[in-house]
């Protein structure tokens, strides 16, 4: 639910791509270059989509073949343990099923509602008890949810939300005006991730924080919030078990809203308009909520994968590869196709992580600095094995470089362009463009940037703790069928397959722009791994404070 939705790079020719190696060209590197197959990352794709591994649910069946399987690839590949004499890090995990005890009811207003959970409200709670409850809860309208200062924004002002249900709307008022001058424009800001919502109304001691779901501004359709946001979710295990946040988390669908606010005697569309205006002032509704949870809880240890190739003169200095290894497992409950397979989202950064781990290992001699090929858990549960690592990194982030990405790659032949999520935030932009500039192709912002995808995959969770982290990939134009036909298939895929069980491997896809990813992803590591300055967030970058701070004390 988090995430996403990216796809990787191209490379012209590979006496081209050649020519942007790092120091002289050396036959070990070319070796190791040509080394990279869409065979054998076809076949690796296949097996861990395939329906013996169960839809790779964290902390399943489908987990240990999952992790078994990565190991015995990396060891493999000649990979020493990452984590001591263990290929593993162990991720604390605490699972909650949440099943409402009867409907979402709102009464107080013209006539009682209620409202039925999967069609018209999703809801679940990360407080880890048996039952929570939500009753006669005043409901008050906040806008889109936002506090920042930065942008003399706070939809909180004036009001106590202790206790109170929340309703806000997804995206943030940048994207609603496409005011350039508004937040970051049609760029989603974190303040528009549900994420960032849900936190901030467990900061307002809200009792239940209610998003209204509309396609456009949150990126994707009902059907990905069903899939989310029902069945069994994980969180990470903290201390208070989760009793700070919010008892209720929940989404509502448009018309749910509209009959809401209706039923409070409200127009739906003229608040909304309201709430993209400075100054906007929240607004009671002045009906009241009730709604029951009971929770099945399981406490449970899910693993991070990591394997390592030691450098030799800077080997106490790091380059990490990551990608998440988990997906959506099995739903019983549905009839027909009920394994989540994930083949593109995201078997295949999983099986591009063993191919550049083996390719590494054709080098002859090792990198400068060393290399971690770190397989998450719990991506989709939102960033959680990645959020781990950055919080309990086994080796040190102050002599971590750098941090390159790959999730859900590119499936339909080669493109023109280079396509960075978060273009501007980091030097490694840099890095990419001079590539682009060897091999003559163009570097542009992700197309996209209203769907918030810099913050919906695992380089995150990085950036976060303040390590420069590069999301890139290929763009949407295509070098024969062009621009517009790239779009479709990547809508189509959206619709039809995204977070669904027709997310399958499929023998037809064109993996030639796949391949040059790899051919990207390689020359960009290596080059990294030979130097001994670190990459840095640009000046404006909200990252930057921190990262300026950790290279001081480290």
């Amino acid at each position: 639910m988090k995430k996403k939705f990216a796809f990787r790079f191209f490379c012209m020719t590979l006496p081209l791509f050649l020519s942007f190696s790092c120091g002289p060209k050396t036959h070990d590197f070319e070796a190791a270059l040509a080394s990279l197959s869409t065979d054998e990352l076809a076949q690796d794709v296949k097996i861990l989509s395939s329906d013996e591994f169960e839809g790779r649910f964290p902390a399943s069946p489908g987990e240990e073949k999952t992790i078994a399987f990565l190991k015995d690839e990396f060891e493999k590949a000649g990979l020493e343990p990452g984590n001591g004499d263990s290929y593993f890090q162990d991720v604390p995990l605490v699972e909650i099923t949440s099943v409402p005890v009867g409907d979402l009811t709102i009464a107080g207003g013209v006539e009682p509602l209620a409202f039925v959970f999967d069609d018209d409200f999703v809801g679940l709670t990360l407080r880890v008890q048996k039952k929570v409850t939500v009753t006669d809860s005043d409901m008050i309208f906040v806008g889109y949810g936002i506090v920042a200062p930065e942008y003399q924004w706070n939809d909180y002002e004036g009001i106590d939300a202790k206790g109170k249900t929340v309703v806000m709307l997804v995206n943030d008022p940048g994207f609603a005006t496409q005011d350039p001058e508004l937040f970051n424009g049609r760029a989603m800001t974190y303040y528009g991730r549900w994420t960032y919502k849900y936190e901030e109304a467990a900061r307002q001691g809200a009792a239940c924080a209610i998003i209204i779901h509309e396609t456009e501004p949150a990126a994707y359709g009902w059907g990905v919030v069903q899939n989310g946001w029902t069945g069994p979710n994980f969180s990470l295990v903290t201390e208070d078990g989760n009793a700070s946040r919010c008892a209720v988390e929940s989404w509502i669908t448009l018309d749910t809203a509209k009959a809401i606010f209706g039923a409070a005697g409200k127009n739906y569309e003229e608040l909304k308009k309201s709430a993209e205006t400075p100054g906007f002032e929240p607004v009671s509704l002045g009906l009241k909520a009730d709604l029951a949870m009971e929770n099945k809880i399981r406490k449970a240890v899910s693993r991070n994968v990591i394997g390592l190739l030691p450098g030799s003169e800077l080997a106490d200095e790091y380059i990490i590869y990551t990608a998440h290894w988990d997906h959506f497992g099995k739903k019983p409950e549905l009839e027909g196709d009920q394994i989540f397979n994930g083949a593109l989202d995201n078997a295949t950064g999983t099986a591009a992580l063993i191919e550049l781990a083996e390719a590494f290992e054709k080098l002859g001699s090792p990198p400068k600095r060393s290399i971690l090929f770190l397989a998450v858990t719990a991506e989709e549960q939102g960033l959680l094995g990645s959020d781990y690592y950055a919080t309990h990194p086994i080796y040190p982030l102050t002599k971590t470089a750098a941090v390159i990405n790959m999730d859900s790659l590119n499936i339909y032949g080669r493109m023109k362009d280079i396509r960075i999520i978060g273009y501007g935030q980091s030097e490694l932009d840099d890095y990419v463009k001079t590539y682009a500039e060897e091999v003559g192709r163009i570097v542009l912002p992700n197309p996209t940037p209203e769907k918030g995808s810099f913050f919906r995959s695992d380089h995150f969770p990085f950036a976060k703790q303040g390590v420069p982290a590069l999301n890139a990939g290929s763009g949407v134009q295509h070098m024969e069928k062009g621009e517009k036909w790239a779009m479709e298939q990547i809508e189509n895929y959206v619709r039809e397959k995204y977070h669904k069980p027709s997310d399958e491997f499929d023998p037809s896809w064109d993996l030639s722009g796949l391949l040059d990813d790899l051919h990207m992803y390689f020359t960009l590591g290596n080059r990294l791994s030979m130097e001994s300055t670190f990459p840095n967030w640009k000046e404006g970058s909200e990252f930057k404070l921190k990262r300026d701070a950790d290279m001081q004390n480290r």
